[in-house]
């Protein structure tokens, strides 16, 4: 091929492709004309609502080790609440504006049977974003020990065979307490008590140790029960038969309500006492304090 040729076929080859360049350009410019202000309001939505989700907090403070795994399911949650509320409030808002009845307008409207492209999109778009939500969730439940026993995973111990089930595996009352503060809790109309067996002793409040994990044996002596901390983000049932651990480990010095969040009887939402959070060393001097020696029999 001489050199005017290759000119030639290279000039015609630019030609085309500025040809596609300037059609793609001007079909671009025709959807975002059409589409700018629909563009602009989507953006908006989404700004503002990952702007409230991740700075308004709606949670009280994070004081244990899975408080900040779960807050942020919680974030990812809300902001997906907001973007469907903020988006379908726009949505109705303008149809009142939009297509509002004239007032020379005179019958019905025009009747409309369905689409059903509409049906698809408003079907697949809830089925993803519920598929990933799970995924997520479950992500969340695992790392929070939902499927082994880490820090305040939730285990169920049979009264018959004194194991606890905990994901895929059981463990002993004897393995949770090595290395854990083990304290007793029963639960009763309309009280929580704490019994603390190597001290011999039984409080009205849950004293702790921070950054030391908790096993709990919980038990109810009459009704459903529920454990809950909001600031731990920890809620468990407690049944009656069917004692239940509960472990968790602490992470901020304080004093934060235990509420039970089951409906156990006319006085249920008086039935609160208190965990507080301590040092180490304020905790076995509160431990030593009332401590009581053994008695032999």
């Amino acid at each position: 091929m001489n050199l005017n040729n290759f000119l030639l076929t290279n000039d015609a080859g630019l030609k085309k492709l500025n040809m596609l360049r300037i059609y793609i350009q001007i079909i671009i410019n025709q959807l975002l004309n059409k589409n700018i202000y629909l563009i602009l309001i989507i953006s908006l939505v989404f700004s503002i609502s990952f702007w409230i989700g991740f700075n308004v907090n709606l949670l009280p403070e994070e004081a244990s080790i899975n408080a900040p795994i779960y807050d942020e399911l919680f974030k990812i949650l809300f902001i997906i609440g907001l973007i469907i509320f903020i988006g379908m409030t726009i949505a109705v808002i303008y149809s009142l504006f939009k297509f509002r009845k004239r007032n020379d307008q005179i019958g019905d409207g025009i009747a409309l049977e369905g689409n059903l492209s509409l049906e698809i999109v408003w079907t697949i778009i809830p089925s993803i974003i519920v598929l990933l939500i799970g995924l997520y969730s479950y992500n969340i439940y695992d790392r929070m020990g939902g499927m082994k026993e880490l820090n305040h995973n939730h285990e169920m111990m049979s009264s018959n065979t004194e194991k606890i089930w905990a994901g895929i595996s059981q463990v002993s009352d004897n393995e949770i307490a090595i290395n854990n503060l083990s304290i007793e809790v029963s639960a009763m109309q309309f009280a929580f008590l704490f019994n603390y067996p190597k001290g011999n002793f039984i409080s009205g409040e849950l004293h702790v140790p921070v950054d030391q994990k908790v096993s709990m044996k919980m038990e109810s002596k009459d009704v459903i029960h529920a454990f809950w901390v909001p600031e731990f983000r920890i809620k468990q049932d407690i049944i009656p038969g069917q004692p239940t651990i509960l472990n968790f480990t602490p992470t901020k010095v304080g004093k934060y309500p235990i509420i039970c969040a089951e409906l156990c009887g006319p006085y249920h939402g008086g039935m609160r006492a208190s965990i507080i959070v301590e040092e180490e060393s304020d905790y076995n001097e509160w431990f030593n304090k009332n401590k009581k020696p053994e008695v032999n029999l």
